[in-house]
């Protein structure tokens, strides 16, 4: 895996003209809505731990 991953679209209008953003890693602008975010890795989630439905319920068979 490598240690700086590259976004292949934007997250807010999905186009796909990023450019890095600032000094700082993992800071990107979009040319196509002029908007700057950031990405950043929280972590590993543990797969017998994670709920499988968004809202945390858990759904009738």
């Amino acid at each position: 895996m490598s240690a700086r991953a590259v976004p292949f679209h934007c997250p807010f209008c999905g186009d796909e003209d990023l450019r890095p953003h600032g000094e700082s890693h993992g800071q990107w602008e979009c040319r196509s809505c002029l908007r700057a975010f950031k990405l950043n890795f929280i972590g590993l989630l543990n797969p017998a731990t994670t709920d499988p439905t968004p809202s945390g319920r858990r759904t009738a068979p």
